[in-house]
């Protein structure tokens, strides 16, 4: 089975971005795997309690495509750095669930087993 990954570094009001890849990612896990690693300002779009008044809450749509089969992922670095913190196995309480911290050697990972990869930034 083919794999794509996705690449996001742009946090999840601040551009379309984040709705962009849900609906790419969406459509792609019907026919491959899909991985979606989140980069730089990016690590804020699985965050809990988020409550956009006029957008899709791009947590919850994230989090669906984990639930589907996506592997999401944030990486370790960005994330402390805006605050968020792992505990065990990447498992971060601020984050929704099926959503993880990990390295960029994962990144390294996703790249070298993907057949397609889609960045999105500015």
């Amino acid at each position: 089975m083919k794999t794509l990954t996705i690449i996001l570094t742009d946090g999840p009001y601040i551009s379309q971005y984040a709705e962009m890849a849900y609906k790419i990612a969406s459509e792609a896990l019907k026919i491959s795997k899909v991985n979606i690693f989140l980069y730089l300002d990016a690590v804020h779009i699985p965050k809990r309690g988020q409550k956009p008044s006029l957008l899709a809450d791009a947590g919850q749509l994230f989090q669906e495509l984990a639930k589907r089969g996506a592997v999401v992922r944030a990486c370790a670095r960005c994330a402390g750095a805006r605050g968020y913190q792992a505990e065990e196995e990447g498992i971060c309480p601020d984050y929704l669930q099926g959503i993880k911290i990990t390295s960029l050697y994962d990144l390294a990972e996703m790249l070298k087993n993907s057949d397609k990869v889609i960045a999105l930034s500015r």
